[in-house]
């Protein structure tokens, strides 16, 4: 039997050259191959347009020997991983070189690319260039001008030199190549990369650069810089990096910006710049993943933060915001006007989010979730039922009693709609409860503004401002320091009697203890010498330990509750409510 063989024509280096959208992003290849090579910086050099200057890229990694050469950069397409695995032998980066064919980037724009590398106390230099590949047919035998002498053992790096430029494309742009490489490695830490001598940077971002420094009361010296992007994509890890004695600490966040209702999400994604903050060492986890919840120092950033950061995004994309909610307030205005002052209130808010989490949607499309939020507030209102009956009492006394029987159906079928909600309401809730990371504060948020869950006796207490801030001042005093990290999750509230409830949550997979329930009427007895009044309290978790019975807790208006229990029985009155609708 005859046997036949494959042929890869030469043509085939230049087939692969043409795989990159952009000269940029060949030569970000070209960069990618030094990561892999455990680079710690590299150093790329355009030339201006116009002139007979090469691109070179040079970095400091391992290098390569001949043999090396030989048997890895000359393999076309060899999946690096198979051979070598994953990471990287000495820095353990993940390896982005899966297809082989990177080596062929330069020739993308390029006729000629000479490669220098040294290793082991050897120096390799190759030579290619387009016009050989062309005569060539046969790639697998295309001959390489290949010099070797020796070098100092401890000399590695590896130069590529792109000459003959192709004339009929654009020369590669600086601005450009440095927005393409930070979205791949603006956040890295021990890879630095040099444009024209000019290190990348967060004033490389596209946009309006910040920097200022500032000495905290309680954090020290801090250093922020960040950048907002006026392109149209979004950056790819946006934020604001914290640094601890210089290095990095969990991932880029946005510092509590976006736990706010009043500010555009999408605009979190223009954000991108690092804090530094070495006053937080003492609060850092020992994994350097995160800053502990409960830290003072922390809220003291976020709060020298969040100013700026809005005041920035005011003055780069304030215009725009505003343009977008007076056309759409225009045409709700006279709507709103003949809403009730609460619900006008109310519907100015929500509007306001709607404005700002659809923040550069088209107006089609925002305009109408505008009015459906408005027609959906409005068809809930009483007015037309108050007006029919107010015109029935003007008649006859048995029209008067049809009204008023209207009013309690309509009355009816909107207590029917309202526990529909709070159904779905402790649906989310309780998926939230059996969630082992949830924190005491997420449980907190989630229930603050809901306490009906607890019954009817509850449904009257509501949070306000200066109960916030005398629960403020007291943990402030009780918990700092190193104490700090103990600190209650505590809500105080008030109901129409001016009788007040403290509540304090535990997180849901913590067990209650008996002193648990000791410390919280301890917090009682402080807040109750301090306002002179009597105080309910409620302690809520997860499940109870071992050590908490109910004999135990006999001190008057003082409760314990699990949430599972919350919940359930919070159910059953909807369950009533749904069935008296029915």
């Amino acid at each position: 039997m005859n046997q036949m063989h494959f042929q890869v024509d030469a043509r085939l280096a230049t087939l692969l050259s043409q795989e990159y959208a952009s000269t940029e992003k060949a030569i970000k290849e070209l960069v990618d191959n030094a990561w892999d090579a455990d680079a710690s910086t590299v150093r790329i050099s355009l030339p201006a347009p116009m002139t007979q200057e090469p691109i070179t890229v040079s970095d400091d990694g391992s290098g390569m020997t001949e043999e090396e050469l030989r048997r890895h950069y000359l393999f076309i397409a060899r999946d690096r991983r198979a051979g070598k695995g994953e990471r990287t032998a000495g820095k353990k980066r993940l390896i982005k070189g899966r297809k082989g064919i990177g080596k062929f980037a330069g020739l993308m724009a390029a006729s000629v690319m000479r490669l220098e590398t040294k290793a082991r106390g050897r120096w390799s230099r190759i030579h290619l260039t387009l016009e050989e590949l062309a005569k060539a047919e046969d790639i697998e035998h295309l001959p390489l001008n290949h010099e070797v002498s020796d070098c100092p053992e401890s000399e590695h790096e590896t130069n590529i030199i792109l000459t003959d430029l192709h004339q009929g494309l654009a020369y590669p742009d600086p601005d450009k190549l440095r927005q393409v490489l930070l979205q791949e490695y603006g956040r890295e830490d021990d890879f630095s990369i040099f444009v024209n001598g000019k290190e990348l940077g967060i004033d490389d971002v596209r946009g309006t650069y910040h920097e200022e420094a500032e000495a905290l009361e309680a954090t020290g010296d801090v250093r922020l810089r960040f950048s907002i992007s006026d392109g149209k994509a979004s950056l790819r890890q946006p934020g604001i990096t914290l640094r601890v004695d210089g290095k990095a600490v969990g991932k880029p966040s946005f510092f509590g910006l976006d736990r706010t209702d009043d500010f555009p999400r999408k605009l979190l994604n223009k954000l991108f710049g690092e804090i530094d903050a070495d006053g937080l060492a003492p609060h850092v986890t020992a994994g350097w993943g995160e800053v502990l919840e409960n830290s003072e120092l922390m809220k003291e950033v976020e709060a020298y933060l969040q100013p700026r950061l809005r005041e920035a995004f005011q003055i780069h994309y304030g215009q725009e915001m505003q343009l977008a909610q007076a056309r759409l307030q225009k045409a709700v205005k006279e709507r709103l006007a003949k809403l009730p002052e609460y619900k006008r209130e109310f519907a100015e808010r929500a509007i306001k989010r709607v404005l700002d989490r659809f923040y550069g949607e088209p107006e089609s499309k925002v305009e109408p979730m505008v009015f459906v939020l408005l027609e959906a507030l409005e068809r809930s209102d009483y007015r037309a039922l108050m007006e029919h009956i107010a015109e029935a009492s003007r008649g006859e006394i048995g029209t008067l009693a049809d009204a008023l029987g209207d009013f309690g159906l309509a009355d009816m079928a909107h207590l029917v709609q309202q526990a529909e909600a709070r159904s779905l309401y402790l649906d989310q809730l309780e998926r939230l409860s059996d969630d082992p990371k949830t924190r005491e504060v997420q449980m907190h948020v989630a229930i603050e503004n809901a306490l009906w869950i607890f019954g009817p006796e509850y449904s009257l207490f509501s949070s306000n401002q200066t109960l916030k801030k005398q629960v403020e001042e007291y943990l402030g005093k009780q918990y700092k320091g190193n104490h700090a990290s103990k600190r209650p999750d505590l809500l105080l509230s008030e109901n129409l009697n001016e009788e007040y409830l403290l509540i304090e949550f535990k997180r849901p997979d913590h067990g209650l203890t008996y002193a648990d329930y000791q410390q919280l009427t301890g917090y009682r007895n402080d807040l109750s010498a301090s306002s002179g009044k009597t105080i309910r309290v409620l302690l809520l978790g997860g499940r109870k330990g071992g050590d908490l019975r109910s004999s135990q807790y006999v001190e008057p208006n003082t409760t314990v509750m699990l949430f599972n229990d919350v919940i359930s029985s919070a159910r059953r009155q909807i369950a009533w409510l749904l069935r008296k609708g029915d």
